[in-house]
């Protein structure tokens, strides 16, 4: 190996630990700074308006993220399986592993890790992405996994996701993963227009917006869980099969919807019981104006009958 370093079917870099996508990266510190700078200028909101400014900006800000960063996640779906399994092609060597796939919209990301790290002279841990999206060609990085000589674990995942392979995991996973994003950014479309109508006194239309949100994200996860539901492919190490299951960027997704869904509710709820005490609650009216309906009959009648005195 050390005469062939660097040639075929070797793999002649270091591996590379998992990290997160830079775009994903930036979308979680723009909204921090958001989130920052709203912490600064808090001290200078002075009465009650300060709780109410509180939670709407801090609850609209976490939707706002979430609804963008999922995006660029790849643990929509997660799975793992430890096994021995074979290492490397042209070898008989074999290693206990750790196998894991995480899909996203995007692609899937293959991690192999050894049970212990070092076995057989080598360091066994890899992290490798494949991209399925549009613009992207799938074949390609795996092409690039063979030529780079990755380990057979590995490989073998890949294949499953490849164009032609009967699995047909390629096409479902790809347009879900399409159709999925598309409706998380209209959703974060609708959180743009919710958040300019709850700044403007026809603020009952943003509840009606949040709720075309919470929409658009169920629709979104509907359309990437339809995939486990039809594929019927598995993927077996030995007699240990490697099962999936939803991941974190799923189930925040479904909270976000479900908090958005809550929220809309409650607000046309309270729109139609307590109109009043919402304006204050979103600032467009003052609390010193407001009045119940005793105090307003008291004050007139109080007028009338001073008026009767001047007469």
């Amino acid at each position: 190996m050390t005469f062939y370093d660097g040639v075929f079917p070797f793999y002649p870099h270091a591996r590379r630990t998992w990290v997160f996508s830079v775009d994903y990266i930036v979308v979680i510190i723009v909204f921090l700074v958001f989130a920052l700078a709203f912490i600064l200028i808090i001290p200078g909101i002075r009465g009650r308006v300060r709780i109410s400014w509180t939670c709407r900006v801090l609850t609209s800000l976490f939707i706002g993220a979430v609804t963008v960063a999922v995006n660029f996640t790849t643990d929509w779906e997660v799975g793992s399986v430890d096994a021995t399994t074979t290492y490397k092609s042209f070898s008989n060597a074999t290693v206990n592993a750790n196998i894991g796939v995480l899909v996203g919209f995007n692609g899937v990301n293959i991690t192999l890790k050894g049970i212990p790290i070092n076995q057989i002279n080598e360091t066994i841990d890899y992290n490798e992405q494949f991209f399925w999206s549009f613009g992207s060609n799938f074949n390609e990085y795996y092409n690039d996994g063979l030529k780079k000589g990755l380990p057979n674990p590995i490989l073998y995942v890949a294949e499953k996701f490849t164009q032609y392979d009967p699995c047909d995991l390629f096409r479902q996973y790809r347009i879900s993963g399409h159709y999925a994003s598309a409706c998380m950014w209209v959703a974060f479309c609708s959180w743009i227009i919710c958040n300019i109508l709850f700044s403007m006194p026809i603020f009952i239309y943003g509840a009606y917006m949040i709720l075309v949100t919470a929409a658009f994200i169920i629709f979104s996860l509907i359309s990437f869980a339809t995939v486990r539901n039809a594929t019927f492919c598995n993927i077996n190490f030995g007699s240990e099969p490697l099962k999936t299951q939803f991941g974190v960027s799923f189930w925040l997704s479904l909270a976000t919807g479900l908090l958005c869904f809550i929220i809309g509710i409650t607000l046309i709820v309270l729109n139609r019981c307590v109109p009043e005490k919402l304006k204050v609650f979103f600032n467009t009216i003052e609390e010193d104006e407001e009045e119940s309906p005793k105090e307003q009959y008291s004050n007139e009648h109080c007028y009338t009958n001073d008026a009767f005195r001047h007469v």
